[in-house]
């Protein structure tokens, strides 16, 4: 599958920027992707993300890191397109009932069309403290999207912002968004938060702003609001109280250890070959000269590292490991760092050539700045859960050896 996905990368994916990089608006560059999206599809990389047990061709985390990697070293854009749309699915597979299963899984088994996924979870004012409960002194504590109950449905109220394909392709939703809320009046979010399933075309949904990244150009971020927009009881994943859990569930971690390999190999590739040819006037091609050749060392030694903890990472999740948790935080935070350190380290290697956009280590550099900020920000959420684990009395340090 490695060799599928990187052919795929080289034939398909490395032609993104070409297309969506003259043109000037978020939303012509996001749908100018469309076409790639659909070839993704078409070769069965969605499937690759839905287990083999409910229909899909998923074979666990290790297969799905390696996809990223792969993926991402194509594009980072479009493969964002395809990993958030598994994030939003990830809701549905880990905690859905057979019946929703068999109503919403459909699009996404097929290999064709380009059907797309939401998770809504980050609203304006920030959710990295959703688990605290409201004091009863105002609604600015916590998740402050709602959702009410009459009648055997759901009512849900509220904002949401930087959310994959929350427009969907044409600003009506995407095929299926996951609404992460409170539900009902308990203020401890432990009993009240809840995820639903919303199919789309979204009827209450209202695209407010278009946020301005500093990378993925090609992938679209909005603010929207969601007003009265009806549930049946039916589309509640589980029980309202679950949610908390649910969430925890979705942002494992360790893909973003993939992604930033992805991109670290892509940008690695560009900055030894120009060392290799370019001699920037002198006698002796720049690799010729110790600083350089130490820098590129120090960085393929990096690249190598978050591939292995990132390795580790997903084989704990594939075998159950108890480690599995930790080690997906580590390589997130450490992978995902690294990224960004790697990206500048290798545009000194080059020098003022890779400050303009005809090289891509500028582009991937604001690529990679997400990925310390974006699935659970590394301070506001995963050094906060590293903590936490490090302060339970039952926190045994050395089970990731024994992983």
């Amino acid at each position: 599958m490695r060799a599928r996905a990187r052919e795929f990368a080289g034939d398909v994916l490395a032609h993104v920027r070409d297309v969506t990089d003259p043109l000037p608006t978020a939303t012509e560059r996001y749908r100018a992707t469309r076409p790639f999206y659909r070839q993704m599809v078409e070769a069965g990389f969605l499937r690759r993300l839905v287990p083999q047990a409910l229909g899909g061709d998923g074979t666990g985390a290790s297969t799905t890191a390696v996809l990223a990697e792969e993926l991402v070293a194509g594009d980072p854009s479009v493969a964002l397109h395809l990993f958030s749309t598994g994030l939003g699915l990830t809701p549905l597979l880990r905690a859905g009932s057979p019946a929703q299963h068999e109503r919403f899984l459909g699009p996404f088994l097929a290999t064709t069309g380009t059907p797309i996924a939401s998770l809504a979870l980050s609203e304006p004012g920030g959710t990295a403290n959703l688990d605290q409960p409201d004091p009863g002194t105002g609604p600015d504590v916590g998740l402050r999207t709602t959702a009410r109950h009459d009648d055997g449905q759901w009512t849900i109220l509220g904002e949401k912002q930087w959310v994959s394909h929350a427009t969907g392709w044409d600003g009506h939703g995407p095929d299926l968004m996951t609404v992460v809320c409170r539900a009902g009046g308990d203020p401890d979010p432990q009993r009240s938060t809840a995820a639903f399933l919303v199919p789309g075309p979204i009827e209450g949904l209202t695209i407010t702003e278009l946020l301005d990244p500093v990378g993925h150009r090609a992938h679209l971020l909005p603010r929207f609001t969601l007003t009265d927009v009806r549930v049946p009881d039916a589309d509640l994943i589980g029980e309202v109280g679950d949610g908390l859990g649910i969430v925890a569930a979705s942002f494992g971690g360790a893909l973003i250890g993939a992604c930033a390999t992805g991109v670290m190999r892509a940008a690695f590739d560009v900055a030894l070959q120009f060392a290799r040819t370019d001699r920037r006037g002198g006698l002796v091609p720049v690799v010729a000269h110790q600083g350089v050749g130490f820098a590129l060392a120090d960085v393929k030694t990096r690249i190598q590292a978050v591939r292995g903890l990132t390795r580790a990472a997903c084989a704990a999740v594939d075998n159950g490991s108890p480690a599995a948790e930790e080690l997906s935080v580590h390589a997130k935070i450490f992978g995902s760092e690294a990224a960004v350190q790697t990206l500048v380290e290798l545009m000194r290697v080059i020098g003022v050539e890779s400050y303009g956009h005809h090289l891509p280590l500028a582009g991937l550099l604001q690529d990679a700045l997400a990925y310390p900020l974006f699935s659970g920000g590394n301070n506001g959420f995963r050094r906060r859960r590293l903590h936490t684990l490090l302060a339970n009395p039952s926190y045994d340090p050395w089970v990731t050896v024994d992983s």
